[in-house]
């Protein structure tokens, strides 16, 4: 059988900054009225991938203006003549030009699963092992907002079909208790219902903060303390009846490594571009299922082309939970490709097309350059 071999012949980046829907988003780090994510395209002859990340002031570790530079002035070039055919290959090479830039690198690793797949005319899914799920379940996102208006979010994404939310906290442990309180009360016992604190408290004011909200029935608590904090976390744990998701503890391989020897969460969060591309995540998955943890999905604001390539990953692994967190289209005005995804029913069927399925809209992506 002959190999496929697909050397990349140009690499465009774009910066696009896309309105955000309503008032935008209020959570622990900032208030966000656009969002400004960096688009990939790469080709190799007549095939093309898309990559895409989803840069957020809190989240990543380099800028979006320092990842751009590292995508254009290094990156970029040392890919010219590699095979995208070999992405394991293309990462190595990453790795050896430049340390750390994940969300950078997870553009590049995805546009080249995607043109790969676009090559063998397979879906991502099959190229990363398979789909074990068929229908992905997705979840409401609703901000740090008073709790009226709050419940009042709640009823609408369980109405459009939603059967779980995340609330956000981070604006005082009482007043995150009032608005989870108006939340459960609204919605009901059925609807799932998670905290995230991003790791806005200490590990005393987390402990007080996850006794008061013992009575809601929450199905996690996300990163209450320090992302550096393992040991605070395990104390957390172990003093709530409520189990604890690590999320901006949790970047490369080793710190799933030490999460795990910690023993401070129930469950891990990974994005697609915090660990640095689909192949990473996907092998920290393993790591995770083998250590009996359970795994949510998502980023929590950006584009199809991101979107899309967490649907695909989440789709290959049973223990990630009902409640997919990648509904970042859902916020946003517009899009930078042709069809854009319809996530407003809280459910969709995993697509089958080649690659991740999506085209660049060419006028859009000049309608929202943010250079």
């Amino acid at each position: 059988m002959t190999s496929v071999l697909l050397p990349i012949t140009s690499v465009e980046v774009f910066r696009v900054a896309i309105p955000m829907a309503g008032d935008g988003f209020r959570n622990a780090y900032a208030n966000n009225t656009a969002q400004h994510s960096i688009v990939l395209r790469i080709r190799s002859g007549d095939h093309i991938g898309l990559g895409n990340v989803d840069p957020l002031p809190g989240y990543s570790a380099e800028t979006i203006d320092q990842s751009l530079a590292a995508l254009r002035k290094v990156l970029a070039p040392a890919l010219i003549g590699r095979d995208a055919g070999n992405p394991r290959q293309i990462a190595a090479l990453m790795d050896a030009a430049l340390a750390g830039y994940m969300e950078a690198k997870a553009a590049v690793d995805m546009a080249c699963c995607d043109l790969l797949a676009w090559a063998l005319a397979i879906p991502v899914h099959q190229l990363l092992g398979g789909a074990v799920t068929r229908r992905l379940r997705l979840n409401g996102w609703i901000g740090i907002i008073p709790p009226e208006q709050a419940a009042r979010e709640a009823l609408q994404w369980q109405a459009a079909g939603f059967q779980s939310a995340k609330i956000k906290l981070g604006g005082g442990i009482q007043a995150d208790r009032e608005r989870v309180r108006a939340v459960r009360q609204a919605v009901g016992p059925d609807m799932q219902l998670r905290g995230d604190a991003n790791a806005g408290y200490g590990v005393d004011d987390s402990i007080a903060l996850g006794r008061l909200l013992e009575p809601y029935q929450l199905q996690l608590l996300e990163q209450p303390v320090a992302a550096h904090d393992l040991a605070g976390l395990a104390k957390v744990r172990q003093a709530i009846g409520i189990p604890i998701m690590a999320d901006e503890a949790i970047t490369d391989h080793q710190s799933l490594i030490d999460a795990i020897r910690a023993d401070c969460a129930d469950i891990v969060k990974f994005k697609i571009m915090k660990q640095g591309g689909l192949l990473k995540c996907r092998h920290m998955m393993e790591t995770a299922s083998a250590a009996g943890l359970k795994i949510v999905i998502g980023h929590g604001f950006g584009l199809n082309i991101n979107t899309m390539a967490e649907i695909m990953l989440a789709a290959t692994s049973a223990d990630v939970l009902d409640g997919l967190e990648s509904v970042g289209p859902l916020k946003m005005r517009d899009d930078v490709t042709t069809d854009r995804l319809d996530l407003s029913a809280g459910s969709l069927d995993l697509p089958n097309g080649p690659g991740l399925g999506l085209e660049l809209d060419e006028e859009k992506v000049e309608r929202y350059r943010g250079d």
